[in-house]
């Protein structure tokens, strides 16, 4: 594509919500409008289901001229939604498709009709590698269109790039969530607090979200004369996906703390310990949804109240309370770390579309850090979280499970 006109250009946000996608929409516009005016950009609207159905908006001169706005706000302007394109079944029971249609050929179809020369992605792994799989397909029938990512995941678990946009915003967000819900911590004599963060395979969230925590912790004055100790107000656990649970000795350990502080307060990935939830449910016979991806449908086996009832007796818990940020936190607004993050992407993903360049933009980790439009062969999902890392060992020393 190099070299060749770009007279039309597509912005698509799909999959999960995260902290960026607004403001990297807003990013996008603005930075065309600077460097390619005369280019049109269209959205699709709510990802892969507005390119199968042909649901799109022009971005006129009202949006170019107020794209700053977008940055201000959290969601997306023009919508997401989960839509797998190798998932015929799926989209044909969904209306998006007819029956025996090949829904990456309608999105082949509609792209070259729509006259779309570049298309940028916001998502993660699973909407990026589509992304690719569409260009290829378009390219084995003559017509070349150039796909640049940008990679958006509140887990931040795309292999191989250093720092997803939204995930430092996310975390944030649920440890303000979580400062809320631990102040719940005398609501009732010896109170079982869980805050169950997302994170389906890997724990960085959750992590990050108590370093954060413990940060603002660090930050208090405490008058413990009154009942307002550090004690009450800290974290006593923190489960990810990486480290293995043991229930027994875990609950030991917290019954001690209930009966020392009076409280006992827990940061807990959704993904953690849910493999053996999943066995336990399968081997009784119950039937485990899962979603389009064939993901497990994480709010249907509620892993927050799993492990609620298995501490909740073993520590003489009088009350417990089981509360969710996800929602909360992956639908804010970016923070001025991810600002600074969307428009160094921004950029780098316009200059690799007029230069004809491929990929996701992200820091390459096997690259030494260097910021580039990263070959879509290498992109992945999954990326565990490295538990070693000096910040979480901290977070690890002062829940007292290091």
């Amino acid at each position: 594509m190099s070299g060749s006109p770009i007279r039309r250009v597509a912005l698509l946000t799909a999959g999960g919500y995260a902290p960026c996608l607004s403001a990297a929409v807003g990013g996008l516009i603005e930075r065309y409008s600077e460097v390619l005016p005369e280019a049109e950009i269209v959205g699709y609207l709510h990802g892969y289901h507005g390119l199968l159905t042909g649901n799109k908006l022009v971005v006129d001169q009202a949006a170019r001229d107020n794209a700053q706005v977008l940055l201000r706000f959290g969601g997306s302007p023009i919508g997401n939604s989960r839509v797998k394109l190798t998932n015929a079944a799926d989209l044909a029971r969904r209306g998006m498709v007819k029956e025996g249609e090949n829904p990456l050929h309608v999105a082949a179809e509609r792209l070259k009709e729509d006259g779309i020369d570049v298309l940028h992605t916001i998502g993660g792994d699973d909407t990026n590698t589509t992304a690719a799989d569409l260009a290829a397909y378009l390219h084995s029938e003559g017509y070349e269109l150039t796909v640049v990512g940008l990679p958006k995941t509140i887990d931040n678990d795309i292999i191989p790039i250093r720092q997803s946009l939204g995930a430092i915003s996310a975390a944030e967000q649920a440890s303000a969530f979580g400062q809320n819900i631990i102040a719940e911590n005398g609501s009732n004599p010896r109170m079982l607090i869980i805050h169950e963060v997302m994170g389906r395979g890997c724990g960085w969230l959750t992590a990050a979200a108590a370093a954060d925590y413990f940060a603002w912790h660090d930050r208090q004055d405490w008058v413990p004369s009154i009942g307002l100790t550090p004690e009450r107000w800290s974290i006593h656990a923190v489960y990810v996906p990486e480290i293995a649970i043991d229930i027994e000795s875990e609950a030991a350990r917290l019954e001690k703390i209930m009966d020392e502080v009076g409280c006992v307060n827990i940061f807990l990935s959704e993904g953690a310990g849910v493999h053996d939830i999943v066995q336990m449910l399968e081997s009784t016979g119950h039937e485990v949804p899962r979603d389009p991806f064939g993901h497990v449908k994480l709010d249907t086996i509620n892993p927050g109240q799993y492990f609620a009832k298995q501490f909740a007796d073993r520590i003489h818990a009088q009350k417990t309370m089981v509360q969710k940020s996800g929602y909360f936190s992956r639908s804010a607004p970016a923070n001025p770390e991810d600002l600074d993050l969307i428009h160094e992407m921004v950029i780098a993903a316009v200059d690799a579309a007029l230069a004809g360049v491929p990929g996701v933009i992200g820091h390459d980790e096997e690259r030494d850090g260097e910021l580039r439009s990263i070959e879509f062969p290498r992109i992945a999902g999954h990326k565990a979280f490295d538990t070693s890392v000096e910040w979480f060992q901290d977070v690890l020393r002062r829940t007292g499970q290091a």
